[in-house]
């Protein structure tokens, strides 16, 4: 049996920047073991494995793997996908923008498409849920030691470390500048210690220091239990930001904006797009969204 696949570079403008994502548009007909040995193949941060909804009002039913393991939710592979199926054809576009929806493991995930021209030019996903807060992470020395920094170079008080999760946790762990986030290594002995039996054991390092000065934020994800050392672009992640972000922002109502670079460390620059609803003080939506590119198609024999 043969399946056939296509790659996209997700969160970005150009091939071989962002974070490239595998996707097989039938993925129907295998097994579980046979998507987790085809992303382990692959090797990528996540490969995507599409299938038909169980709900007919909704548009496919995703299954993400990383190399290691089954995620219920993850940014790039939502953004990827929707950017693959739109550009085959397989999802028809309906004017400017297309609205659907993915059943994933977190549940409904709403999706918009943008488009221009008859193809796709920018996919955004709405957060399934709303930030989750963790328990109290390890503390500023620990946490230095873990990323080879110095305690001085994590922010304290209102601008701490905080475990959240919007379906996928991470520890973010603000830094004071983008020469911090450059000179985060992750201690792969520190990290078992402290945070891998963490409630949130991956790590996003970020600094309102962007290079672009159009952009807001720079951050590097760290993502040792799920296989990858570091990764270029990281939605669920960002979601979890938009959280952190707007929890700390005096607007009690509107929508509030950020732009994140990510990747540049690695030599793959990623530009994800994040938007947060509040109402009242409090969040209710959380959006991210960027541009992608296709790179690759091919086929694997089984």
């Amino acid at each position: 049996m043969k399946l056939h696949f296509h790659t996209a570079d997700v969160f970005t403008d150009r091939r071989f920047g962002g974070n490239p994502l595998a996707v097989f548009p039938d993925g129907g007909a295998l097994g579980e073991e046979q998507m987790q040995e085809i992303a382990r193949e692959f090797n990528l941060s996540e490969t995507v494995f599409v299938l038909p909804p169980e709900d007919v009002a909704h548009s496919r039913r995703l299954r993400i793997f990383t190399p290691m393991n089954e995620l219920p939710f993850a940014g790039h592979p939502t953004v990827g996908t929707a950017h693959v199926l739109a550009t085959l054809g397989a999802i028809p576009l309906t004017g400017d923008e297309t609205r659907i929806v993915f059943e994933e493991g977190v549940g409904p995930v709403p999706v918009v498409i943008r488009s221009s021209n008859g193809l796709p030019v920018f996919c955004q996903l709405a957060a399934a849920k709303m930030p989750e807060v963790g328990p109290p992470p390890p503390g500023r020395t620990s946490l230095a030691d873990l990323l080879s920094l110095e305690a001085s170079d994590i922010l304290g008080g209102m601008n701490a470390p905080q475990a959240l999760s919007c379906g996928v946790p991470f520890l973010l762990v603000p830094v004071k500048d983008r020469s911090a986030v450059r000179r985060a290594r992750v201690r792969l002995d520190h990290w078992e210690a402290t945070l891998k039996p963490f409630w949130a054991p991956d790590i996003m390092v970020f600094s309102r220091d962007p290079e672009n000065p159009d952009y807001h934020v720079r951050a590097r994800v760290f993502v040792p239990g799920m296989g990858i050392a570091e990764d270029p672009a990281t939605g669920s992640a960002a979601t979890a930001l938009g959280g952190y972000l707007a929890a700390r922002d005096t607007a009690a109502d509107g929508t509030l904006r950020w732009t994140v670079e990510q990747g540049y460390e690695m030599g793959r620059p990623s530009v994800l797009e994040i938007e947060v609803d509040k109402t009242g003080g409090e969040v209710t939506g959380i959006r991210v969204g960027g541009k992608s590119v296709m790179v690759m198609e091919g086929s694997i024999q089984l």
